[in-house]
């Protein structure tokens, strides 16, 4: 973990000393930089660029921020993930970023966005590796004047950052040690150290509610399946704003089942639990940021496999609302445990839904790895993840359930069938899961399969999970304005 400290001077025992410089003909260069050995580098200032360049008493960092009319606290998390990788073998670094960043960013917004930046960028995942060699930074010195709500802005910047981390643990883990009994068992661990409250339904009591999907999903594995529950209540003394929930997809390891994937295809199937990893991750810096609403999150829990009993394609399932889908893919699997899950959230009626999956290839098809599909039911909710995904530089897309699309789910022997046709995939994933949700309550689905796992490092991304959709939720969360029900599509 790495420690954030504030001051006026550069200590004694700092390793390199990190400056901002912003890009473009007028920016300022500063003096204390070897500006002929950066230009002969071909260091532009580019968001993000960074170079260590010798100086007085110990070496320099220029860390390009960008042009400065161009400035946020986007910009400024991507830059200070740069930095901590370019100084990954030092353990102490002083940061005087922040003076190059213009008064149009608002000073608490970019102090959390650096320390979101450090901690995101000195991640690494070793468990496995016989050497590992993590990043080394351990201390970090603001400089600049301090005071406690500096000291704020920095520990909540780091908390939610940790919390992403956290949720790339789960992610990066393989499937045949994160199995839905461990990732139940580290959702207790968290709720008792956050004071949340939480239930964790086992196999009988999953049976006892009739979560036919999640039963239906789990009949070809030999571990036992899981639905975790898990709430946050906001302070007692200030104004509640209302309740939203979130559903994760937890499918620990996905092979397709009898719709068997590919060898290809199977091998980065651990990370098809990253919605309910979200989930999880929100849950774990909900009281960091202490939004004004009560906060539930639902996790199913499984993996698809194919044992002797599996789910053949064809067969019926009930799900928990009581609606039936005829299976004709078994790889089409985690919109049948999300259907139990948001049946379920419906009951408590909150005031909005928000579910993450790792859904559909389709999505990735139309978006690309680095963005997720934003689809739902009510505009004004729409909207205010939109706008989350904008301040914290987690990328959306919206795209639409098209109300004549529906037909091409219509079985002959249930309700519905679980997929479409071969074209607009994550459209009717989306209007599947819409099935699930009760009149009147807004809701919205993001496809995160792109975003949510990445093979390269890229900015605050670190390769492999990516904990994608923490960073926004919390956003959203702490500025949530219960939308109108009247204002559904």
């Amino acid at each position: 973990m790495i420690a954030f400290r504030t001051g006026r001077k550069i200590p004694a025992s700092a390793e390199v000393h990190a400056v901002g410089v912003c890009s473009g003909s007028g920016a300022e260069r500063p003096d204390d930089l070897d500006w002929g050995v950066l230009d002969g580098r071909g260091f532009e200032a580019k968001a993000g660029q960074v170079e260590i360049v010798s100086g007085g008493d110990r070496p320099i960092a220029a860390v390009g921020l960008g042009p400065a009319d161009k400035m946020t606290a986007a910009v400024i998390r991507k830059a200070s993930a740069s930095l901590a990788r370019s100084a990954k073998r030092m353990r102490r670094i002083a940061v005087s970023v922040l003076d190059a960043v213009p008064d149009s960013v608002d000073r608490a917004d970019a102090l959390r966005a650096l320390a979101e930046g450090m901690t995101l960028g000195a991640y690494s995942y070793g468990d496995f590796k016989s050497e590992h060699k993590p990043n080394k930074l351990e201390n970090v010195h603001v400089i600049g004047p301090g005071g406690r709500a500096v000291t704020e802005a920095l520990e909540q910047g780091q908390r939610v950052a940790e919390a992403v981390c956290f949720v790339r643990d789960l992610v990066n883990e393989p499937g045949g040690s994160l199995t839905p009994t461990r990732f139940a068992e580290l959702a207790e661990e968290l709720a008792e150290r956050e004071g949340l409250e939480i239930t964790v339904l086992d196999l009988d009591a999953i049976r006892e509610a009739e979560l036919g999907g999640l039963l239906g999903v789990n009949r070809g594995s030999e571990q036992p399946p899981r639905f975790v529950e898990v709430s946050y209540e906001p302070d007692p003394e200030a104004e509640c704003r209302g309740s939203v929930a979130l559903v994760g997809k937890g499918i620990t390891f996905d092979s397709g089942g009898l719709s068997i994937k590919t060898g290809t295809g199977m091998m980065t199937m651990k990370c098809d639990m990253s919605g309910g990893a979200a989930v999880l991750g929100v849950m774990a810096a909900i009281a960091a940021v202490a939004p004004p609403v009560k906060v539930t999150g639902y996790v199913p829990l499984t993996d698809n496999m194919l044992g002797g009993d599996a789910t053949r394609p064809g067969d019926v399932l009930t799900m928990a609302n009581g609606k039936t889908v005829e299976v004709l893919n078994t790889d089409a699997e985690g919109r049948l445990v999300l259907a139990d899950a948001l049946s379920l959230a419906c009951r408590a009626e909150p005031d909005a839904i928000v579910d993450l999956a790792t859904l559909t290839g389709a999505c990735m098809v139309a978006l690309g790895p680095k963005m997720a599909g934003l689809m739902g039911n009510n505009e004004a909710w729409i909207n205010q993840l939109a706008d989350a995904a904008e301040r914290t530089g987690e990328r959306v897309w919206r795209l639409p359930l098209p109300d004549d699309y529906k037909a091409q789910l219509d079985s002959s022997v249930a309700d519905m069938k679980n997929i479409g046709g071969p074209h607009g995939g994550a459209l009717t994933a989306g209007l599947f899961l819409s099935n699930f949700v009760d009149e009147g309550i807004p809701w919205a689905h993001l496809d995160i399969a792109g975003p949510a796992f990445t093979e390269a490092e890229d900015a605050e991304t670190s390769k492999g999970g990516t904990g994608f959709g923490v960073r926004m939720l919390l956003d959203a969360l702490a500025n949530f304005e219960p939308p109108m029900a009247s204002e559904d599509d």
